[in-house]
């Protein structure tokens, strides 16, 4: 791997900082816009936070580029559950620990390695070119210690048009979460926007709402079960942000159990915790429908909530209330 690069100069003209910079150093605003989320652009001194931020000509720029890398994904014969497959896309229902993509620290043993081994054989075709060499079909990702359905692209056709559902958010999405503590209303709506922390810009926040930054992020709760200083809660997205329901309930004061970044565990659930050796946020993406991009017909999958997330929830329902 070779040395990163930095870029630095005084900006001719003033306008949007994505643009500003894209002008001046022949990068695209893409790239620029991933630097910035990367925390690797400076404007006079002071790390840049918004692709959209009005640049002033004559400010200083600083940008530090990471040196590049092979993100080529090749097939490895790992495990998975298909829940749905056909030529146009493939539903699989990924373990939790599972990395979606290859990227920087998790080069291989991905589900992305996992479905081109799978696809590649008995002429069950490839995935969709679209997402590139690193990111082949993906359409939506889901962390990777969150369990749960997820749908993969093999055509552009299909890649293209779930993208356009996924746009227009007119997929039905359902998480079973676990979360410390029990709600004040048995039912509710987050409608906080969210975007990346000032304070560590590898974790989300919810920003004030009239801030330019970040994205709006809608998620309906639903209290299924009340236990043992936690709740079983469905959460529906009405949008897909990075790390929507992890935030979203922890700003209500709610976090998932197991959320080692946006969530403390209750002083008298550790021991259990600990017991299980549950180490992960409590969260399952249990429900996911959408029309095929192709056929046009509506699809429902649901899946089971996981054997680990199933002891904890079997553990805390036992306990004294």
């Amino acid at each position: 791997m070779g040395q990163p690069e930095t870029r630095t100069g005084i900006l001719e003209q003033a306008g949007r900082l994505d643009k500003a910079l894209a002008d001046q150093t022949g990068l695209s605003r893409e790239r620029i816009k991933a630097l910035i989320a990367q925390g690797e652009v400076e404007v006079d001194g002071a790390p840049a936070v918004s692709p959209s931020a009005k640049a002033k000509a004559g400010a200083r720029f600083s940008l530090r580029i990471p040196p590049p890398t092979d993100p080529q994904a090749y097939p490895q014969d790992i495990p998975i559950v298909v829940v749905f497959e056909d030529e146009h896309l493939i539903v699989v229902d990924k373990p939790a620990g599972m990395v979606v993509h290859p990227a920087a620290g998790n080069p291989d043993g991905t589900l992305v390695n996992a479905l081109l081994h799978h696809c590649g054989k008995d002429g069950k075709g490839s995935l969709s070119g679209i997402g590139g060499v690193a990111r082949p079909g993906i359409v939506h990702r889901i962390d990777k210690d969150t369990s749960g359905l997820l749908v993969v692209a093999k055509s552009d056709a299909a890649h293209e048009g779930l993208a356009r559902q996924f746009a227009d958010h007119s997929l039905e999405r359902a998480y079973f979460a676990v979360c410390s503590g029990h709600p004040r209303l048995l039912a509710g709506t987050v409608d906080e926007r969210l975007g990346r922390s000032d304070a560590d810009r590898k974790k989300m926040a919810v920003l004030p709402k009239d801030s330019s930054r970040g994205k709006r992020a809608v998620t309906h709760y639903k209290v299924l079960d009340r236990l043992d200083h936690a709740a079983l809660v469905e959460c529906r997205l009405e949008t897909g942000r990075t790390h929507q329901v992890r935030v979203h309930l922890a700003s209500i004061g709610h976090p998932l159990l197991g959320d080692p970044v946006y969530g403390r565990a209750p002083s008298a659930l550790k021991p259990l915790l600990k017991q299980l050796g549950f180490e992960r946020q409590a969260l399952h993406a249990a429900v996911l429908g959408f029309v095929h991009p192709v056929t046009r017909h509506a699809l429902s999958f649901s899946s089971d909530i996981p054997s680990d997330m199933a002891e904890l929830i079997d553990e805390l329902g036992h306990s004294n209330r």
